[in-house]
């Protein structure tokens, strides 16, 4: 399966905005999808992962309570709803797929988001 991201953007601090990952082909019951991030100089890190029953979905914890990860296995689709943004979000998100049993991934590209202080 490929993945492919959209919906960054420029926000002011204290916005939202939703990201969304389309997938290419069916991730229902066996694929564990999440959200990754990398600010400039910094290593790339987990923000947010779901799993196939979208149960237990786990958080970085600067996240917590902030950002949100969501499934819609009908539409291939994953999203990340980021709400309260700040400064230090900013970065190039990404998302990954991993099949459960054959074990390989799938990265998008990326797409860029800015918060303005």
């Amino acid at each position: 399966v490929q993945v492919a991201e959209s919906g960054g953007g420029l926000v002011q601090a204290g916005g939202s905005l939703r990201l969304t990952c389309q997938a290419s082909d069916r991730i229902g019951e066996n694929y564990l999808m999440a959200w990754y991030r990398q600010a400039p100089g910094k290593q790339r890190e987990l923000v947010a992962l779901i799993t196939p029953r979208a149960d237990n979905p786990r958080y970085l914890d600067a996240v917590k309570g902030r950002f949100f990860i969501s499934r819609d296995d009908v539409k291939n689709t994953v999203y990340l709803q980021m709400n309260s943004l700040q400064p230090e979000d900013t970065a190039v998100y990404y998302c990954r797929g991993r099949n459960l049993w054959s074990r390989i991934e799938s990265w998008g590209r990326g797409t860029q988001v800015t918060v303005s202080p």
